[in-house]
């Protein structure tokens, strides 16, 4: 049997307290849903149908993924009401696996085994909770079949002790639910439709009903509000923390690291407090990373060591390299084997050659540095006019003295020596000395300003 997933979106989350729709709050640097898509995607659907409403312009425009299905609910009217909207775009013959935009960590392999479960019945994802106030409770007869979904307003006394609850993902067949959504009433405290209601329908045709729960109580939890949703990101980072210690990382503290992207590593990786990863990156082996660095859709060689308070992003770091502490490669970087990028170094769309040294206080900008090359300190490639950028191209084993500022476009070839303190404007060939300075005056008997009284 085929499958259609449809994810509930619509709702507005007054408890966040914000413009923006609850959904579309980040987990982990990526909307809510978008969680919620990209594990529905890992699941190979004919379909994914996505039920928006407030503010949808705002939710279409800010997810992605394959044959989507967009419905609109233009009132909130319950979940049977929002799963009707995109009962029309699904076919009869299908397995329909009911997600919530606000649920973002169930994972496929449950979903999996719940679906294998449930295809062609009616498939309920229920927990324990030692408190279940608050969540619909799975009622059940002696025989322990389910029976019927009370919601916590209409659950009486007894009902109320139940510690079963519905997690509110469900899986039934497209036709059953043709028949089941016209008939639900909102005859209850909410005044609103219940998808959960389906469950006594179910009950009384003969379909036959199961159940199944999620390894972790956090795949099932749904963001409310703000405290909510930092505990998700924690659960979250620590699921990733593990995985990549799992993977031969050493994390100086788990609890202070964040993946917003996917990060992969290599053996014997160490990262020390604060890192944040965002993108796509890939850390070779060996790879040491100080406290409190920020790498961004990077790839990183053997070897490397990033010293604290770092920036990368989008560059590549060649095999040996050592950058900062205080450096920022930025985008279009691309580091040969054993470079050096010192303390309070940038760098942007910058080739610079193996064995080259830029080692503090300076910007490489729009170049091509040779290999075996040494930049001094202050040091700056001169690339904006202030309407176009230009490029400095320098050869291999050249040396620039300290303070010194190249105005693209220029070419320096290769063996070259700059001195220190130097504008040079003009190329410089090879093995020439270059020195572009006002000449030294030492004036005797020269006598300070004094301060006025």
């Amino acid at each position: 049997m085929s499958l259609h997933i449809v994810i509930l979106a619509a709702g507005q989350g007054t408890r966040m307290r914000s413009e923006l729709p609850k959904v579309m709050h980040r987990l982990a640097g990526k909307p809510l849903v978008q969680h919620v898509i990209d594990t529905a995607a890992s699941l190979s659907p004919q379909g994914t149908h996505l039920v928006y409403g407030h503010k949808g312009d705002m939710v279409k425009a800010g997810v992605h993924g394959e044959h989507l299905h967009w419905a609109h609910q233009k009132e909130q009217l319950g979940t049977g009401h929002a799963l009707a909207q995109a009962l029309p775009e699904i076919p009869e013959d299908c397995q329909v696996l009911v997600l919530y935009g606000d649920v973002p960590l169930t994972s496929s392999a449950t979903l999996e085994s719940f679906l294998k479960l449930s295809t062609g019945k009616l498939g309920v994802l229920t927990v324990e909770l030692d408190d279940a106030t608050g969540y619909g409770r799975i009622v059940r007869d002696d025989q322990g079949r389910v029976t019927e979904i009370v919601e916590q307003k209409d659950a009486n006394e007894q009902q109320r002790r139940i510690r079963e609850i519905n997690t509110g993902i469900m899986s039934m067949p497209a036709a059953k639910l043709n028949e089941w959504l016209p008939k639900l009433s909102n005859s209850n405290a909410q005044g609103e439709y219940y998808l959960t209601d389906v469950v006594a329908m179910a009950v009384a045709d003969g379909t036959e009903i199961v159940t199944s729960g999620p390894e972790f109580f956090h795949e099932v939890e749904g963001v409310n509000n703000r405290i909510q949703l930092a505990a998700l990101e924690r659960a979250y980072q620590r699921q990733i923390a593990q995985q990549l210690m799992i993977n031969g990382a050493t994390l100086r503290d788990p609890e202070r690291i964040d993946v917003r992207g996917e990060l992969s590593t290599g053996q014997d990786v160490e990262i020390d407090v604060n890192c944040i990863f965002e993108g796509a990156v890939s850390l070779g082996d060996r790879v040491t990373i100080g406290a409190n660095c920020i790498i961004k859709n990077a790839t990183i060689a053997d070897d490397v060591v990033i010293e604290a308070n770092s920036i990368v992003e989008d560059s590549v770091v060649g095999r040996q390299a050592t950058i900062g502490p205080y450096a920022r490669l930025r985008p279009g970087t691309e580091l040969g084997a054993k470079t050096k990028i010192g303390n309070f170094v940038e760098t942007k769309k910058a080739r610079i050659g193996e064995g080259s040294k830029v080692n503090h206080l300076s910007y490489v900008g729009d170049a091509v540095v040779g290999q075996k090359v040494n930049v001094g300190a202050g040091t700056i490639t001169c690339n904006y006019d202030g309407v176009n950028k230009s490029q400095t191209i320098i050869g291999d084993n050249v040396f620039v003295g300290s303070n010194t500022a190249l105005v693209a476009p220029i070419e320096i070839a290769e063996g070259a020596t700059i001195g220190a303190g130097s504008t040079v404007t003009k190329s410089v060939d090879k093995g020439q000395l270059a020195i572009a300075r006002g000449k030294q005056r030492n004036i005797d008997g020269w006598q300070r300003p004094v301060k006025k009284s």
